[in-house]
């Protein structure tokens, strides 16, 4: 009966294969017989998410007759020169295009939005499956002012990882709030030679900054109240009760940290969490693959994940990513509209993580193929979700202000000297509101 049994999944899922198979190639003979011969340009930052891309164009082009002359271009060099294009030649077909972008493109009226293209279904097939896509990634990084410009194609959000050896041996559980967390950080500190409670970003600056962010919206923290940005006078918030508090709970937090935590970007707090010298870590979904890698990570036999604790003020992890967009110039929307659609869609979507894309989809966290690759994945869907409390607060995780960057060093800045003892939390959040609306009004 078993063996009957094995047979029958073996054929089911042989059908399944065939079926997909039949309807990939259905699509490819429709789409080649209205643009064979057709060359599109797109252009691409230089990410894991384009190499994974351009092992699957051998195999568009032979589906659809359409050519890909690819553009990879350095992240700090591709916005311009996608502008450069818009404004001029308008020899790009596809954009590449990150989610802090979108706002600037939306108003300079810069991309086609995506309901041109998949609420068509003459050009969008039913494999495509849009809604497969996390809602966080679908509605927090492709869009600006209710309207989506993209398809997500790479994304992140924030995580805890934690020590389950060390749990178990005290029987605690993983933190569900901000209170759990730092009372959990504070058990685990010293409890051990060599042993700190929790490993961040901090080093002074932006990055200090960024580790901040990771919580500070579940306290309803935030620099400037994002409603007002656009309008005559962009609100400071630095010194609301919920940013103050954020930050007071983000230093006590750091305390149970090494003591060199002051000078750590991302590579520095993943260092000392595989290195074993902390209970827990909080950081960027797109370093797990560091964390479970035996060859990278003392501890990637004792390792889970959880989500971003929730906070006073609920959820809010942060969230930010890449898409595939048209741009309004492009000379070949609907061929590379169907560039997107097999790049991008349900259909390829495991072939493009194992050639080393970004998961964006539901079915890829579900997948369970994956999922032994990355142990990270059940959690990073947990992630996502807790990151679309922000989307669903209509927030960005990072402010769209034109001077945001300069924000951010202000409030890394004096968030370090409160760290260092040089100041207090207070004090630090008063001189950076009189600091940051110096620099915006």
């Amino acid at each position: 009966m078993k063996r009957f049994t094995t047979i029958l999944l073996s054929l089911f899922l042989c059908a399944v294969m065939i079926s997909a198979s039949a309807s990939l190639a259905d699509w490819g003979a429709k789409v080649k017989e209205k643009y064979d011969g057709t060359t599109i340009t797109v252009a691409m930052a230089a990410h894991p998410s384009t190499e994974a891309f351009k092992t699957m164009a051998d195999e568009f082009t032979s589906l659809t007759g359409i050519k890909v002359v690819w553009d990879v271009v350095e992240e700090t060099n591709l916005k311009s020169k996608q502008l450069l294009d818009f404004q001029g030649a308008g020899a790009y077909d596809v954009f590449m295009t990150d989610a802090f972008w979108m706002s600037e493109y939306a108003s300079k009226n810069v991309l086609r939005p995506v309901s041109e293209f998949v609420d068509n279904s003459d050009l969008t097939p039913e494999w495509f499956d849009y809604e497969d896509i996390m809602a966080a990634y679908r509605n927090g990084i492709s869009g600006a002012n209710g309207i989506n410009y993209g398809i997500p194609t790479a994304g992140e959000t924030r995580f805890i990882a934690y020590r389950t050896d060390l749990f178990e041996k005290y029987e605690k559980e993983p933190p569900k709030t901000m209170d759990e967390f730092l009372e959990l950080a504070r058990f685990f500190n010293g409890k051990e030679d060599n042993l700190y409670g929790v490993s961040m970003r901090a080093q002074r600056g932006i990055h200090f900054a960024s580790g901040w962010m990771s919580l500070m919206y579940n306290f309803g923290g935030g620099f400037i109240d994002q409603a007002s940005i656009g309008t005559d006078e962009v609100k400071v918030t630095c010194t609301t009760p919920e940013t103050k508090a954020s930050l007071e709970f983000f230093v006590e937090l750091l305390k149970c940290a090494p003591a060199d935590v002051g000078t750590y970007t991302h590579e520095e707090a993943l260092g000392a969490f595989i290195s074993g010298r902390t209970a827990m870590w909080l950081d960027a979904t797109a370093l797990a693959n560091q964390i479970t890698d035996p060859n990278t990570s003392t501890v990637a036999d004792k390792v889970a994940f959880v989500p971003t604790p929730t906070g006073p003020a609920g959820d809010g992890a942060a969230l930010a990513g890449w898409n595939l967009s048209i741009p309004v110039s492009s000379k070949n929307p609907e061929a590379a509209w169907e560039f997107i659609v097999f790049m991008a869609g349900k259909e390829k979507s495991v072939d493009y993580v194992k050639a080393g894309g970004v998961g964006t989809r539901a079915s890829i966290f579900e997948n369970e193929e994956l999922a032994a690759l990355n142990p990270s994945y059940p959690a990073q869907k947990l992630a996502l979700v807790s990151a679309n409390g922000l989307v669903e607060k209509g927030l960005s995780w990072i402010p769209q202000h034109e001077q945001i960057n300069q924000i951010l060093e202000i409030a890394g800045a004096y968030g370090s000297s409160a760290l260092a003892g040089d100041t207090t939390t207070d004090q630090a959040c008063e001189r950076m509101q009189v600091d940051i609306e110096d620099l915006i009004q």
